[in-house]
């Protein structure tokens, strides 16, 4: 008798489990109807059950957008990743999520493409015609470029819609797919209208791709789902927290963004998808961009509405947004109109407008070392020649004076008919030259360098200096500045005066020798010179 029960209750135990395989306990899960008789049987059953309830792991996501635009900052934020890494190619991950509800877990892979569109070959490893269904489709645009937001999304779409058209998808397939986007779209509600009873667990939430056999798909407005890929599309626009600098560096106003937003809305439209205004630097919308995510693709709970409140916070759902929706932002718009092309609005700015001007590198310019200089210019000093013009290759590169100038100089520029050679007086044209500097800075020095020297008992340092004869500095000792007559002091008040005086004293007094140089190159002329005199050119 025991041994038939036990064979009673194994058999009664393995009919349980198969019904539960088959779905035959749905309402013992309940508490309706239950086995009373055997205990194990209603256990097993709960971890049958439970078993088949657990979260997919073949879900994954699949982002595109070109470089800069946020890409890998984003999937690291969904990460919990502080230290992203950019990669090249295709990049693989995963995201770590939790259901609380059941306590379960789950991997949500990822794939990122790199912003060269010469690796869309890629996209092969990363959508194909398996895990189609399973994929959701991110297109990343950053608002540090608004002038090329349009074309990078429009490129992208055509890129991903290429892609499609290769895969090996069936007719019946495509429409399949297309149908789950339409009837997604359709059946969105507001959080809050739905009933309590599906919020109020995932596990009763219909499957995204479970529907009604009876149910007929309404037509929707134009343009909206014009171009169905029957794929879950979402638009993410990162790095809003540009926009300030936008307002300051290019004077953006509201009206600018609210015309970015609605051409942005538009694209949506036509693809069925949503839209997110993201910024991880301020951390926007990135923690609503992850349940909605985990909403979308596990059919998490999901209680936030649509967000157009903050410029640089929207948020639009799939299913929300229509054209009278749109049709608000063109209110604030006043200078610009909806129907303008986009590039002539949100145009790009010319090339060094704004907060980083594209500007050549400064050339570095090394300064000759003040001994080396003072050297040199007390070696032309000691050889009667003027400063910074003696023989060598030490000289920097520059305009060269030399005494024909006049004869080499630019168009139209014509010297004066009388000539000389140079040669016949170019001591007297260096000497002379030589002289003016030294009769000046006499003259500067007389007054208070006279009194100093009248208290000392000593003579002058500059005393006795004939115009030509430059005083050289004492052997076996340093030289003084006012051997090279560089350094003079000049006391405010009277010898202002006295040094207007002095100086007009040299002027006059190089007049007359310019007066008596002209006389004599008269003189020379009559002889059959044809060149001016050197020192005509220097003064």
């Amino acid at each position: 008798m025991a041994i038939a029960a036990m064979a009673g209750s194994r058999d009664n135990i393995q009919g349980k489990r198969d019904s539960v395989v088959k779905g035959e306990l749905g309402e013992d899960r309940d508490g309706e109807g239950g086995d009373t008789e055997n205990l194990w049987s209603s256990l097993l059953g709960e971890v049958q059950t439970s078993r088949s309830s657990q979260l997919p792991s073949s879900k994954c996501l699949l982002m595109l957008g070109d470089k800069e635009s946020g890409k890998t900052t984003l999937i690291a934020k969904l990460q919990g990743n502080e230290d992203p890494k950019k990669g090249s190619g295709l990049e693989y991950g995963y995201i770590d999520v939790r259901d609380e509800y059941r306590d379960d877990h789950t991997r949500l892979s990822h794939w990122i493409l790199d912003g060269d569109s010469a690796h869309a070959n890629l996209l092969n490893f990363a959508l194909t015609e398996k895990n189609y269904e399973d994929t959701t489709v991110l297109i990343n645009v950053a608002m540090t470029t608004p002038w090329n937001m349009m074309d990078q999304l429009q490129n992208w779409a055509s890129l991903l819609q290429d892609h499609i058209d290769k895969l090996p998808l069936s007719s019946e397939q495509v429409k399949q797919y297309q149908s789950a986007s339409w009837h997604r779209w359709q059946t969105y509600t507001e959080p809050g209208d739905e009933l309590e009873t599906l919020a109020s667990s995932p596990t009763k939430r219909p499957s995204r791709t479970v529907m009604d056999s009876g149910d007929e798909l309404e037509p929707l407005p134009e343009g909206t789902l014009a171009r169905n890929l029957g794929l879950d599309l979402i638009v993410v626009i990162n790095k809003t927290d540009y926009m300030a600098d936008l307002e300051k560096d290019y004077d953006y106003k509201d009206e600018h963004f609210d015309f970015i937003q609605q051409a942005v809305r538009k694209f949506c439209l036509q693809y069925g998808a949503s839209l997110f205004y993201t910024s991880v630097k301020e951390d926007k919308n990135c923690d609503l961009l992850y349940k909605y995510l985990v909403h979308r693709i596990y059919h998490f709970p999901f209680k936030t509405p649509a967000l157009v409140v903050e410029k640089d916070a929207v948020f639009i759902p799939a299913g929300w947004d229509n054209d009278k929706k749109i049709a608000i932002l063109y209110e604030n718009m006043h200078s610009v109109r909806p129907d303008q092309y986009y590039t002539d609005v949100i145009a790009r700015p010319m090339a060094g407008i704004g907060r980083k001007p594209q500007a050549g590198r400064e050339v570095e310019v090394v300064a000759e070392d003040e001994q080396q200089f003072l050297s040199r210019q007390q070696q032309y000093l000691a050889q009667g020649l003027p400063p910074s013009q003696g023989q060598g290759g030490a000289m920097p590169p520059g305009v060269q004076k030399t005494p024909d100038r006049k004869v080499v100089g630019s168009p139209g520029v014509q010297g004066s008919p009388k000539k000389m050679d140079p040669s016949a007086v170019k001591p007297a044209g260096a000497t002379t030259s030589e002289g003016v500097l030294a009769n000046f800075f006499n003259s500067l020095l007389s007054k208070k360098t006279g009194g100093m020297a009248g208290a000392a008992g000593q003579p002058s340092s500059m005393t006795g200096l004939s115009p030509g004869q430059p005083g050289p500095p004492v052997k076996g000792s340093s030289p003084q500045p006012d051997d090279y007559g560089f350094t003079f002091d000049i006391e405010l008040g009277n010898d202002k005066a006295a040094v207007r005086s002095d100086a007009a004293a040299e002027l006059d007094r190089l007049t007359r020798n310019q007066k008596k140089s002209v006389s004599n190159s008269s003189s020379v002329e009559g002889t059959g010179g044809n060149s001016l005199p050197n020192n005509s050119s220097d003064c």
